[in-house]
Formats: C-alpha cells, sequence, structure tokens
C-alpha cells in the first residue's frame, strides 16, 4: 500500500509553492491592470511626428507651388528639414515635451506658438544676412508658417486626447509600494500624494513590525503585509516602484530586504526626505519634490525595450522564413518517426516569473511525456525517439520557439533560456539551488543566451552546471545591447556545433 501511495503522489503534478498574501494585498492585485506606457518613449515619438509632421507639410507645399514655377531646387528642401528640426530644438527648449504638458492646453498651445514664430523669425534673419531674402517665395513661406501652424494644434488636440484617455487607464501611473509603515512611512505617502500632476500611485505600504511603531495605514494608504510579500505582490500585479522609507542609518535592515527584493524588474530607491545626512544634489533623483536614491534599476526599458522589440521581431521575422524549410522536414521526420503530434507544449518560466506555454518539437515519445519537464532527460534516456536524439542535439527542437517570439511575443531571440517550472537540481528546485535565481526573469528569456554560447546548456547535473548558467545570464542582462544580442545570435550556430557535449 506505501509503494501505492508513493507511485500515485509521484504521478500527481506538482503543486506549485505560492505564497499566501493578505487580503488587503489580494484586493490590489485582483484589480485590473493594463500595462505601461513610458513617458520618454511618448515625448520620443512626439518629436519624431512633430519632425516629420512639418517636413511633409513644408515640402509638399514646394512641389505644388514654388517648383512648378522656379523649378527643383534643392537648397529648398534643405531648409525645410532644417526649419522643422529647429522647429523640435526650440520646443525641447520651451519644455512641451512632457507628459504632464501634453495633458494640458494653454500652456503648450501658447508655447509651441511662440516657438514656432520664433524659428521663422531666425529663419527670415538668416536669409537677410544671407541676402537669399529675395529668392525666397513669400507665399510659400506665409502658407509654411499657417499650415505648420494648424497641423501642429490639430496634432496636439489628437494627443491631448490620447495622453488623457491613458492616464485614466493607469498606464501613465508609476504604480509604488513604499516599504516602512511607520511615522517616516506616512510622511513620504503623504508629500507624494499632495504633489500636483504627479504620476505617482501608492497602492500600499509593506513593514516586518507588528509593534506600536507599525501603521494600519498611511496617509490613507493600508499596510499589505510583509516584506517577504512584496515578491509575491509584484508577481500578481504590476509593480513600477518600490521606495524604501526607511533612514539611511538602517543600512542591515535595508540590506536584508535587498537581498530578498532585488529579483524584481522594478526600480528601487531609498527615500531621503526625513534623512539628516546631505548630499550633492546630483547624488538624488526626484519624485517630483521628493529627493531618492537610486539603489536598483529595472534593466532594459524606455527605447531600450523598444530596441529589443523591434530586433526579435524584424530579426526573428527573417530568420523564421529562412527556417520554415528546414522546419518543415523536420515535422515530416517527426511524423514518420514515431506516433503523436509534431509539436508541444511546455510551462516554462517567463518574464517576472510568469507562466508561458514555450513551442518545442517533439522528441520523446508521445506516452512518454513530460509537460511539466520535472524529470530531466539524461544521456541514452529511453524515452527520446530517435529523430529526437538528432534534434535535442542540435537544439533543432528549440525552432517553433519562433512562432513565441513573432507571434505571441513572450520569448526573445536573446535572453536567459526558460527553465522549465519544475526544473530541478536533483530534489531541489533551481532557485532552492542558487540564491538569487529569479534575479535572471527581470528580462524576457531567449531562444539562445550568453550562457549557452559558452556551452553551458542541456543536462543540469551539478551545482556548478546551474550556477554558471545564472552567472552569465545575470552578467548579459547588466550588459545588454543591441550588439551583444546581435553578436550572441550569429554565435550560436557555431557554440551548438562545438558546445554540444552536454545536449542529450
Amino acid at each position: 500500500m506505501l509503494d501505492a501511495a508513493a507511485a500515485a503522489t509521484a504521478d500527481r503534478p506538482q503543486v506549485e509553492r505560492r505564497r499566501r498574501l493578505t487580503p488587503a494585498a489580494l484586493a490590489v492585485t485582483n484589480q485590473k491592470v493594463r500595462g505601461a506606457y513610458s513617458p520618454i518613449v511618448i515625448a520620443g515619438a512626439v518629436r519624431l511626428a512633430d519632425f516629420i509632421l512639418l517636413s511633409l507639410i513644408g515640402v509638399a507645399l514646394y512641389f505644388c507651388y514654388v517648383s512648378r514655377l522656379a523649378g527643383f531646387h534643392w537648397e529648398y528642401v534643405a531648409a525645410i528639414f532644417a526649419m522643422a528640426a529647429t522647429a523640435v530644438i526650440c520646443f525641447q527648449a520651451a519644455d512641451i515635451y512632457e507628459v504632464q504638458v501634453f495633458r494640458g492646453n494653454l500652456l503648450q498651445m501658447a508655447r509651441m506658438v511662440s516657438s514656432w514664430a520664433f524659428v521663422f523669425l531666425l529663419f527670415i534673419g538668416a536669409s537677410f544676412i544671407v541676402k537669399l531674402g529675395s529668392e525666397i517665395s513669400r507665399l510659400w513661406l506665409s502658407t509654411f508658417f499657417f499650415a505648420g501652424l494648424a497641423a501642429l494644434i490639430a496634432e496636439r488636440v489628437f494627443l491631448r486626447a490620447m495622453v488623457r484617455g491613458w492616464a485614466r487607464q493607469g498606464r501613465l501611473d508609476r504604480r509604488t509600494i513604499v516599504v516602512g509603515a511607520d511615522q517616516s512611512g506616512e510622511q513620504l505617502v503623504q508629500a507624494l500624494k499632495t504633489q500636483d500632476d504627479s504620476d505617482i500611485d501608492v497602492l500600499g505600504v509593506f513593514d516586518d513590525r507588528n509593534d506600536d511603531r507599525a501603521l494600519d495605514t498611511c496617509a490613507g494608504s493600508p499596510k499589505l503585509g510583509k516584506v517577504d510579500d512584496i515578491v509575491e505582490f509584484a508577481r500578481r500585479t504590476r509593480v513600477d516602484l518600490v521606495l524604501f522609507a526607511l533612514p539611511i542609518s538602517a543600512e542591515t535592515r535595508i540590506l536584508e530586504m535587498l537581498k530578498k527584493l532585488w529579483v524584481l524588474p522594478v526600480d528601487i530607491r531609498l527615500s531621503a526626505h526625513t534623512n539628516k545626512l546631505r548630499f550633492r544634489p546630483r547624488s538624488y533623483s526626484y519624485l517630483g519634490e521628493v529627493p531618492t536614491l537610486d539603489v536598483f534599476e529595472a534593466p532594459i526599458t524606455d527605447w531600450d525595450l523598444v530596441m529589443k522589440w523591434l530586433f526579435d521581431h524584424v530579426v526573428g521575422a527573417l530568420v523564421l522564413l529562412v527556417a520554415l524549410p528546414v522546419m518543415g522536414l523536420i515535422a515530416l521526420a517527426i511524423k514518420l518517426d514515431s506516433s503523436g503530434p509534431v509539436l508541444f507544449r511546455q510551462k516554462r518560466f517567463g518574464f517576472n516569473n510568469e507562466r508561458i506555454d514555450v513551442f518545442k518539437f517533439r522528441s520523446l515519445y508521445h506516452h512518454q511525456a513530460d509537460p511539466t519537464a520535472s524529470k530531466v532527460v539524461t544521456k541514452d534516456d529511453p524515452r527520446v525517439t530517435r529523430v529526437g536524439r538528432f534534434i535535442r542535439k542540435t537544439s533543432l527542437d528549440e525552432l517553433p520557439q519562433l512562432f513565441n517570439v513573432v507571434f505571441k511575443s513572450n520569448l526573445s531571440l536573446v535572453g536567459p533560456r526558460p527553465h522549465a517550472v519544475q526544473g530541478k537540481l536533483q530534489s531541489r528546485l533551481f532557485d532552492e539551488a542558487v540564491d538569487g535565481y529569479f534575479a535572471r526573469h527581470r528580462v524576457k528569456p531567449g531562444i539562445t543566451g550568453w550562457a549557452q554560447i559558452n556551452g553551458w546548456r542541456g543536462e543540469v547535473d551539478t551545482d556548478e552546471k546551474i550556477q554558471k548558467r545564472v552567472e552569465f545570464d545575470l552578467n548579459y542582462i547588466e550588459n545588454w545591447s543591441v550588439l551583444f544580442d546581435l553578436f550572441i545570435l550569429l554565435k550560436t550556430p557555431l557554440a551548438l556545433m562545438m558546445k554540444n557535449e552536454n545536449a542529450y
């Protein structure tokens, strides 16, 4: 009977460990939250839109009127692009490329009109100095001014509606949690909430203390739990910023907490609003008027995130097109070799520990499939088919993950490999075997990675193998660039041929 019970326990799907949250925390995590939009990217996109809009209007008016009468002169086109670029620079100097300004109307319109008028005065003055004033069409110039101004105003009205809609949806808010539910924490929350036009949305506070110093609410924000709950809380809902309200003198407590929280893909800052120590002004970053000290920054954000998304989807689509014939042959070989579907899906860890379905070519016999990867494939494993042995050795079984990259966007071409949620080193889960293991999930996982091209792939049967993977993954995250991704991608085929001794 004991053997039967043990067998039944082994066959039963393992329940993933989840930390129990307080009712107050669950109330927050159960709210529907949309993804955040980067104010930096929005402002950059508006700058680009302004330049393109003004350039198109100027060039269109030139070809419709001036070139038809006097022929084409490249100096006109160069002047149009120069005026559009100067306008963007003047708008920047007038501080109208701020999301908070986009929400308003009168202020940004007044600044924009004056800046656009300044650009034309500058152009007229430059034309007079170089004695070209008589050669410039006054009708074209005046039409360009009024048409450009009308287009800019229409663009800003449309942008204002969009930004206000995003603000109502919470896409522009920085969802913040505060560590420290005492008087210092209450002062910090109060300071954040009383600021005008602040994008900080304080979700609540966390504190380990249960004595008289710990408050149930801080300036109306509820206590959501203990510091150990923060990681689980941030896995279930969007958190953008963790803000410590503890004094710098509490160094030991802060370091203990940071050791738990640095695995999250969030900004972590230390509030300096009550500290008696004073640093140089450049040492601080500000949340409105609240000074803070940066501790950790979320990796790959703003324009870096846009560049990585473009790299994944453009390069990924090209690689997929090239790989389709090979994938067709592999699918046919799998179908002829053994019964069962060609593809299978497996649960893996994605960004911020999200559970994702990863596509792979089936390499095991269908009746011995292991969707949770609870049993590691070893050398000469009888579950592996003849075709499966070849495609696993060459990593061709990973090719269907291009569908994850291009169509589902839950994988990158390059990044830490997505391990199975029940991946183990002997009897220990990977996060139990390596400190800071989940820090590798601060970015989206990838089909190939820095660890893989350095030989750390295949079976994980020693502490060194999993520790080295995590070490290389963290090194990749800290040193990411598009060129680094391209280097890893180009080196992957050679690495697969030269370093495949651990792939079974």
